[in-house]
């Protein structure tokens, strides 16, 4: 029982993985943009719901009717303003200024909160349970995993049957051909990155009523994002909720042969399944 339920308890985290990891999926596969600076933003998100809680005395839940938005906004400005001046043929640009952009956002946070840890409080949710068949589940948890596959099917019904979501595929495929036709590339891409900095704006509240957090841990948060889309396959948003669920699994059967193990046995895991599937499990397919 206690191995069905390190299963049970790694599938519900790899819930918040996917959903740290959704909004890098979506760039990847609009822009072909790897976004350093995705897990320090995550961070900033959690910041901007705790000041937002303080200030007007709300839940963390309740900011986020406020955070997605000005997440939301920041990603559009960032890359309009930024991003689609280095983007192109070379990749290393981009990667060099969202390098840039992590370092100037936990100096900022550093200066605007410190270095000491913080948390969201949710008050009773954090700890509320439900037994099912014999286990104990977090409500918290549940809730995380459930807007995560809430998350990524609106995406994908977005790519698939809107207006925006065909400007998105066929600006992903090709760009000249996407100009010609009347799309604004730059306001696309635009578009791309404020739905990716949305969501990221609920990865972030979730994560700071999980555990505490700190201007310093983006850059974990960006490697079990990271993982997690490259399991799953590049821009593929199922795979990566799979990708998601894999981690977080490894992480708690880690766990369960030795508490020092959990990270580790996350990264033995993905280390294997690239050996095995470079591109990942369900790489997403151009044309």
């Amino acid at each position: 029982m206690d191995w069905i339920n390190a299963g049970v308890q790694g599938a519900l985290l790899g819930g918040l993985y996917a959903l740290f990891a959704a909004g890098l999926s979506l760039i990847f596969g609009v822009m072909r943009l790897v976004n350093i600076a995705h897990g320090d933003l995550i961070v900033l998100a959690a910041y901007l719901a705790l000041s937002t809680s303080v200030a007007l005395g709300l839940s963390p839940l309740l900011a986020l009717v406020l955070v997605v938005p000005m997440m939301a906004l920041l990603g559009y400005a960032l890359q309009r303003l930024v991003l689609n001046r280095v983007m192109g043929e070379d990749i290393l640009p981009p990667l060099l200024v969202t390098f840039g952009l992590s370092v100037i956002v936990q100096n900022a946070l550093l200066l605007g909160y410190s270095a000491d840890p913080q948390k969201l409080s949710a008050g009773g949710l954090e700890t509320a349970s439900v037994q099912l068949a014999g286990l104990s589940l977090g409500v918290l948890p549940l809730l995380t995993f459930a807007t995560a596959v809430a998350v990524i099917g609106a995406l994908q019904w977005m790519f698939y049957h809107t207006a925006l979501g065909r400007a998105f595929r066929a600006t992903s495929d090709n760009q000249a051909i996407a100009q010609l036709m009347g799309l604004n590339r730059a306001h696309i891409f635009g578009l791309a990155m404020a739905l990716a900095l949305a969501v990221t704006a609920l990865a972030g509240v979730f994560l700071g009523i999980r555990t505490s957090f700190d201007p310093s841990i983006g850059g974990s948060r960006l490697i079990f994002g990271f993982e997690a889309v490259i399991i799953g396959g590049l821009g593929n948003l199922w795979g990566t909720l799979l990708g998601g669920v894999i981690l977080g699994m490894a992480q708690t059967f880690g766990a369960q042969i030795n508490p020092g193990f959990q990270v580790l046995a996350g990264h033995l895991v993905f280390l294997a399944l690239l050996a095995v599937r470079p591109r990942g499990l369900f790489p997403r397919i151009s044309g």
